[in-house]
C-alpha cells in the first residue's frame, strides 16, 4: 500500500535537491503549481505521474516511492529529508562530527547567517543565487530546531575529539573564506559551543547524552533515527557550517535492516569507549583551555 504522505515528503526533498523551481516542474508535468504542492502534502498521485516526476528529477521511481536507498548530492535536499524524518523520530543517535546541531545555540545560527551573507557578497554574479540557497537551507535548519524544541526526542550524540579540536582551531564555518573580523567572531562562537557541550555533558539532562570519542576517528558521520514503527539510517557528508553551495559528496538514507544493524553495532562499540558525564566534560574543558592559551 502506497503511503502518499511519505511520497509527498520525498517529492519535496528531491525537488529541492534538483534545483528546479516548482513552476518548472509543474509546467513540464502539465499540471498547476498548486497541484504539485498538493502532491507534496500527500494527495493521491497516479503511478504514471510518479514515473514522469522521477524522470524529471533524474531519480528512480522506487526512490520516490520510498523503496531502496535515497541519495542526495546537495545539502538542501538532504537536510529537508532529515527534517521530515525527525518529525516522527523518538530517538536520534548521531555518531562523529563536532556536535549536535539540534542542541546548538541561537548564536551558532546567527553567525552562520553572517558567514553565508558575506560569502554571497563576494560571489559577484552568483550573489543572488548563493543568498537564496543559503536562506532556504537556513530556513530548513530553523524548522528542524523548532520541531526538536516541541517534541524533544531523545538524543545520543558522539563527538570526536579531533573534530572538536578542528572546530576550536578554525572556528565555526572554518572552511568558508571570510573577513578577519568575522573569523574572530566564528572562533568565539566555537568556544561558546564547546563550553555549552561540556555543560550538557556535565549535567546529563534527561533525554540527552553526549559521548566524547578519543580513538580512531570514524571515516563518515551517520545518524540513526528511530520512531515507533520505523528506523532510518542517514550517512551524512554535509556539515551545517559549510556554505550549501560549497559541499561535495553524496548523502544516503535507507531503512534497510542490515545497514541499520551494522551501524548500530559500530555506534554501540564506540559508545562503550567514549568519555561521558563529568569525565567527558573535563576533557572538553581541557581542550578549551588549550585553545585559549
Amino acid at each position: 500500500m502506497m503511503r502518499f504522505s511519505e511520497i509527498g515528503q520525498q517529492l519535496r526533498a528531491y525537488r529541492l535537491e534538483s534545483g528546479l523551481r516548482a513552476e518548472e516542474i509543474a509546467a513540464r508535468l502539465g499540471v498547476s503549481r498548486a497541484a504539485l504542492y498538493r502532491y507534496e502534502k500527500g494527495e493521491v498521485i497516479k503511478l504514471d505521474t510518479i514515473k514522469r516526476l522521477a524522470e524529471l528529477l533524474k531519480i528512480s521511481p522506487l526512490s520516490l516511492l520510498g523503496i531502496g536507498v535515497e541519495y542526495y548530492n546537495r545539502p538542501i535536499g538532504f537536510f529537508e529529508r532529515l527534517r521530515q524524518i525527525e518529525e516522527t523520530a523518538d530517538q536520534i543517535l548521531q555518531a562523529a562530527g563536532p556536535g549536535s546541531y539540534l542542541n546548538s545555540s541561537e548564536a551558532y545560527d546567527s553567525i552562520l547567517a553572517d558567514v553565508f551573507e558575506e560569502a554571497a557578497q563576494q560571489a559577484g554574479a552568483d550573489t543572488v543565487a548563493m543568498r537564496s540557497l543559503a536562506e532556504q537551507v537556513m530556513g530548513i535548519q530553523a524548522a528542524r530546531k523548532r520541531m526538536y524544541s516541541m517534541r524533544r526526542p531523545a538524543i545520543i550524540c558522539m563527538i570526536h575529539i579531533n573534530a572538536v579540536q578542528r572546530l576550536l582551531h578554525k572556528g565555526v564555518a572554518g572552511d568558508v573564506p571570510v573577513s578577519d573580523r568575522l573569523r574572530r567572531a566564528c572562533r568565539e562562537i566555537a568556544l561558546a559551543e564547546v563550553e555549552h557541550m561540556a555543560n550538557l555533558m556535565q549535567a546529563e539532562p534527561m533525554g540527552l547524552q553526549f559521548g566524547l570519542l578519543t580513538g580512531t576517528e570514524p571515516s563518515a558521520a551517520f545518524i540513526i533515527l528511530r520512531s515507533r514503527d520505523r528506523a532510518s539510517l542517514a550517512i551524512n557528508p554535509f556539515r551545517t557550517d559549510t556554505h550549501p553551495s560549497g559541499h561535495t559528496g553524496v548523502a544516503m538514507i535507507t531503512a534497510a535492516d542490515e545497514a541499520i544493524g551494522s551501524h548500530q553495532r559500530v555506534a554501540e562499540a564506540n559508545w562503550r569507549e567514549a568519555l561521558k558525564g563529568p569525565a567527558g566534560a573535563d576533557k572538553l574543558r581541557q581542550l578549551l583551555e588549550s585553545a585559549q592559551a
